[in-house]
């Protein structure tokens, strides 16, 4: 492991240097100093720092970070200089002579109240902002979500993908922790990832992908962590926005944001309702091998129309204490009804192709979604140094209630109604040393106690195979984390441990059998960073993780979405463990930006969902029954590089790109029992998972102003094919489009939008059961979540102001981690 990862990060370090390398500039200087609002003397981020150099005309600058700071490095010289942000008056310093280093210290910037009623149109911002242990994708104007969801806006950042069933993985992998504002959410739910296709990309600013997350973060997802984080209003005044969007298919989404912000408080609220029609596609085809010659074969063409209406809103108050202390209280409900109905037209055929059943198998589901979530903050700065302490506490009610009518050839109703109550403590403190250093320590506890009662009426159904259950689950987890922090000249590092106490309990009320796991982790990170140049930097990152199971893997009792396609989760599922290390390079050439890394991940107890097949009796008659099921595997060694470029050729033409490319490798034995239906004898099957392949996917985007000041946007999505152990994964193309243009004097914005241009956003797999060596079955399936979506969408602003566009320091803040 040690040779693959120094290999690894020699490769990339040669040839970064090799065609990357500029000389340190001779006869720089820095610039530092704090922003903030006289008023209220609160920071004000992304504030624009312009240096104009009288000498050469050329205009510089930066950005503050999100507490207010900046630095900025430029050659000695003569400059006007202004700190600029919106709705604030401008400070000036003219022809100035900066020879050496100097601090400006804190810098109030006062209210214009003359502009408070204006609309400013300024340029987006960039598109992804680096920091020493995450990257920030702003949403800004992606035509291309408008009038999506959350799901649509993780589509569309780098390192990420969205694939048919709606999971969501990063860098490949799909165990990625999903956060809300920081911190685990109602918003998520019972229904994981899949429940952010309830949230309107309105209401999201931007994401953060954490891929070497420092200890102040769970350690919770071997792959990293993506943050999202909510809109929440700023500008002084009333202010806000309304949008709604109408498509075809059916989606019906109208969405309001409004802010009141004073000098003693800030409300602001996000609104949301959407009312949409989703049609999709699955079709399978198993044949069935008997010494492996075909025997039988099962065709499958299921037409998936599934409807939803849903309602969410999210309404905060944050009340200023005094000029450095302050209370938010955020109330989040979410309302969802669902009414999904899928027809499965099922054909069997012997080995001549004669036709020995058909039937139809409808299943007419309902789900009703309700969600409640308190949320209180507080937070205190001592200083405007950084000295700071935030208390947080959240408590969400989730509640699944679903039913579902199966016509079949017997009949079956099955009803599951889920209640999660989960409750969180957070405490973080911050202590600046020095300038250039800070020391953290914190506390985070999360409570989960989830109950799930699944009962299934099936007259035909053997009994030994009731799925029917009634599943207690407790997860108490208790975490500790230290880290320090320091900048020495272009040098920075942040290093830190976290503890976490991990106590669950299962009980299986139906079988009354009881299951505890208890077990105490240590989680080490260290995140370094050097600025070679104020153009080219390098970041090294290591963190160790975990993947917990979730209820849902554990849950031992079976699916009944199928009859031959089966899902049950593993009550002895123990947690995976990963160690990962990532190595990135920043350079920019004039008005080019690459962003490039390289990463390692080693797993052991490497959960895998893997198929086995049993013969039982359905209908009378013997069949083959394939059953998903996770399990742990010895281990898996995952490696890749990925690079990001943006290239704003023209202020009319603006290019991105990113490109992905992974090595997976995985190693272990899966050993069960067969038991046959009739003769009760039981079969040892021993399967080998050792497998190693590799995979890419990249993503191009142009944005293009054409006349009439309309912009246009092209995305373009390409995953390359992949093999596992029991499966070969076709490869995947999917064309997003999109023309928006300004109206109403630049209050308003119209967005036509089409998704998945050429309908091509299917996903084909062939899946070899029980081993790809000697299969008893092979099927070939198809599934399309979502066909092509056109919509149009219109969002009117009133006294809102436009993020302004960062310059000079471009797609980077200074900085690591969090703060440094």
């Amino acid at each position: 492991m040690i040779k693959k990862i120094t290999l690894l990060f020699c490769c990339l370090f040669s040839a970064t240097l090799l065609f990357s390398q500029k000389p340190i500039k001779p006869n720089t200087v820095t610039l530092k100093g704090t922003v903030i609002d006289a008023k209220t003397n609160q920071p004000l981020e992304y504030a624009t720092i312009v240096l104009k150099n009288l000498q050469t005309e050329k205009v510089t600058g930066g950005i503050t970070d999100e507490k207010g700071s900046f630095s900025v490095q430029t050659p000695k010289g003569t400059y006007d200089i202004s700190i600029e942000y919106i709705s604030f008056k401008t400070k000036r310093n003219l022809a100035q002579e900066i020879t050496e280093n100097k601090n400006y210290g804190i810098i109030k910037l006062e209210e214009d109240e003359s502009s408070l009623d204006e609309i400013v149109v300024i340029a987006e911002k960039s598109s992804v902002d680096i920091r020493l242990d995450k990257k920030i994708y702003n949403v800004g104007k992606d035509m291309t979500v408008k009038g999506g969801n959350a799901a649509d806006v993780l589509n569309n950042v780098p390192s990420v993908d969205v694939d048919a069933e709606g999971a969501i993985s990063l860098r490949g992998s799909e165990n990625v922790r999903i956060l809300i504002d920081g911190k685990p959410s109602a918003l998520v739910g019972l229904s994981g990832a899949d429940a952010l296709k309830q949230l309107p990309s309105d209401a999201i600013e931007r994401i953060e992908v954490i891929t070497s997350p420092s200890a102040r973060y769970d350690s919770e997802g071997t792959a990293g962590i993506l943050n999202i984080i909510l809109r929440k209003g700023n500008a002084t005044g009333f202010n806000g926005s309304v949008s709604a969007t109408v498509g075809d298919p059916k989606n019906y989404q109208t969405s309001v944001n409004l802010n009141l912000r004073s000098e003693k408080i800030n409300l602001f609220s996000n609104f949301g309702y959407s009312d949409n029609t989703s049609p999709g596609v699955y079709n399978s085809n198993i044949t069935y091998l008997k010494d492996a010659v075909i025997d039988s074969t099962r065709i499958e063409n299921r037409d998936n129309n599934n409807n939803r209406k849903s309602f969410n809103a999210n309404i905060g108050l944050e009340y200023f204490l005094n000029k450095k202390s302050s209370v938010t209280g955020t109330i989040f409900v979410r309302d969802s009804d669902g009414r999904d109905i899928s027809t499965n037209n099922i054909s069997s055929f012997d080995v001549l192709g004669n036709n020995l059943n058909n039937s139809t198998r409808i299943q007419n589901e309902s789900e009703i979604d309700k969600t409640l979530q308190f949320s209180l903050n507080y937070t205190n700065n001592f200083n405007d140094k950084g000295h700071k302490l935030t208390v947080d506490l959240q408590h969400s009610t989730n509640k699944e209630n679903q039913s579902a009518i199966i016509t079949d050839v017997y009949p079956e109703t099955n009803t599951t109604d889920e209640l999660s109550l989960d409750n969180l403590l957070q405490a973080d403190y911050v202590l600046p040393i020095g300038e250039n250093s800070q020391f953290e320590l914190g506390y985070r506890g999360s409570f989960e106690d989830l109950t799930s009662d699944y009962l299934v009426n099936a007259p035909n159904l053997d009994p030994r195979y009731d799925p029917s259950n009634n599943l207690e689950f407790k997860q108490n987890v208790n975490a500790f984390y230290t880290q320090f922090g320091s900048k020495i000249n272009k040098f920075s590092y942040l290093l830190g441990v976290r503890a976490e106490m991990t106590n669950i309990d299962i009980n299986l009320v139906n079988t009354s059998e009881s299951y505890t796991k208890n077990y105490t982790n240590f989680f080490p990170t260290v995140n370094f960073g050097y600025e070679m140049t104020e153009d080219q930097s390098f970041t090294l990152g290591y963190s160790r993780r975990l993947r917990r199971p979730r209820s849902y893997y554990l849950n031992p009792f079976e699916s009944r979405e199928s009859e031959t396609v089966i899902f049950k989760g593993n009550v002895d599922l123990d947690p995976t463990y990963t160690n990962s290390f990532d190595l990135g390079y920043l350079n920019r050439w004039g008005k080019l930006t690459l962003n490039s890394s390289i990463y390692y991940q080693h797993s052991t107890n490497d959960i895998e969902r893997v198929n086995s097949q049993e013969i039982r009796i359905i209908n009378g008659k013997e069949t083959n029954v394939l059953v998903r099921q996770p399990i742990n595997l010895a281990s898996e060694d995952r490696a890749g590089f990925e690079f990001t470029a943006n290239y704003n050729a023209s202020n009319k033409v603006k290019l991105s790109g990113s490109f992905n490319f992974f090595q997976f490798e995985t190693n272990g034995d899966y050993t069960y029992n067969v038991t046959d239906p009739i003769t009760n004898d039981v079969t040892n099957i021993i399967q080998n998972f050792d497998a190693k392949n590799n995979s890419w996917f990249t993503r191009f985007d142009a944005k293009i102003t054409l006349p009439w000041d309309i912009q246009s946007q092209t995305g373009i999505f390409y995953r390359g094919a992949r093999n596992e152990a029991q499966s070969d994964v076709d490869g995947i193309l999917s064309v997003n489009l999109a023309f928006s243009k300004e109206i109403l004097n630049d209050k308003g914005t119209l967005v036509l939008n089409v998704s998945d241009l050429f309908n091509s956003r299917k996903y084909n797999v062939t899946g070899y059961a029980p081993s790809r060596e000697n299969p008893t079955n092979i099927t070939d399936q198809t599934f399309q979540r979502r066909v092509r979506q056109v919509s149009l969408n219109f969002s009117y602003r009133f006294n809102q102001k436009k993020a302004p566009e960062k310059r000079g320091s471009g797609e980077r803040e200074e900085g690591g981690g969090d703060e440094f």
